[in-house]
């Protein structure tokens, strides 16, 4: 018993039991309908068709085998539509940086949804290196991510540039836009993000090469958190200049540069060297590279 009995015995009931009807359908011969039919009839060990003079009518035990022919056609038909279309109506699953995920994840999700409507989109906002974990265990198709990971089996195209900003409390005897020495620098309270997010990833790296050890006096995984705490003279803080410009702007904290430090970096689009990327996945990527 084979998918092509099925749809014969199908479309000849839908044929008003006609063969030839069904024949001239299906691009076949009457002959090849006729055999099937008393193939499946054969298999079964029931009459699916009455025989009357030469015209067919259906039996009972034929009825409840069309609901299943129906059943079974219909679910293959579903099938072959869904993986033919997974380009357009699959699954994407993505993972963003916590600065990406919340600054411009949502533009991208909702411009890409216009172009694939029919395509899900499930997201996971984390930690950098808790995303390169799930690329590694296949989690997800692709990430947008801060800093650069360094595990060998993680491809890296980065999209836009971007900088850390040391802000500091309203207080504080530096002016806005103030280039200090690194010496004044290094001797502040720092309130910082926590070890393994790419904000501290970048800001350790830099001390590092400037020879400086840091022990900040907050750790927190809140952004938010932190800039409140500058905002409350409790210290300066060194964070996405994405996620500080509007405060800035606002007035409630000031921005200093640091005399022969750069704290510049790029977001990127990272996946596993052996992913396949879908058309989709692929749109998706050009539409960060292209909204910036």
């Amino acid at each position: 018993m084979t998918l092509r009995h099925l749809l014969i015995f199908r479309t000849v009931c839908e044929e008003g039991c006609h063969t030839t009807h069904a024949a001239n359908k299906l691009h076949m011969s009457q002959p090849a309908i006729s055999l099937a039919i008393k193939e499946m009839e054969q298999y079964y060990g029931v009459l699916l068709f009455d025989r009357i003079g030469r015209k067919l009518q259906i039996t009972e035990a034929g009825k409840r085998f069309l609901q299943y022919a129906i059943h079974i056609t219909d679910l293959f038909d579903d099938m072959e539509t869904q993986l033919r279309d997974w380009d357009t109506k699959g699954l994407l699953r993505i993972g963003a940086s916590i600065t990406i995920g919340s600054q411009f994840l949502p533009q991208y999700v909702k411009a890409f949804s216009q172009t694939y409507p029919e395509t899900e989109v499930h997201v996971i906002i984390e930690q950098t290196e808790r995303l390169i974990q799930k690329l590694i265990a296949n989690e997800l198709d692709f990430a947008l991510i801060e800093g650069i990971p360094q595990d060998q089996n993680i491809i890296i195209h980065p999209y836009m540039e971007d900088h850390l900003a040391v802000i500091c409390p309203l207080e504080s005897n530096w002016s806005m836009g103030e280039t200090i020495s690194l010496n004044e620098f290094k001797h502040a309270s720092f309130l910082l993000r926590e070890p393994g997010s790419a904000a501290r990833e970048v800001f350790d790296h830099e001390m590092e090469k400037a020879g400086i050890i840091i022990t900040p006096s907050w750790v927190s995984m809140s952004t938010t958190a932190l800039i409140n705490a500058v905002i409350n003279g409790l210290g300066i803080s060194v964070l996405p200049h994405q996620r500080v410009k509007d405060v800035i702007k606002s007035g409630k904290v000031k921005a200093v540069n640091v005399k022969g430090i750069s704290f510049n970096r790029n977001y990127s689009i990272v996946y596993h060297k052996d992913k396949f990327l879908t058309t989709s996945a692929k749109s998706f990527m050009d539409i960060c590279k292209n909204m910036n």
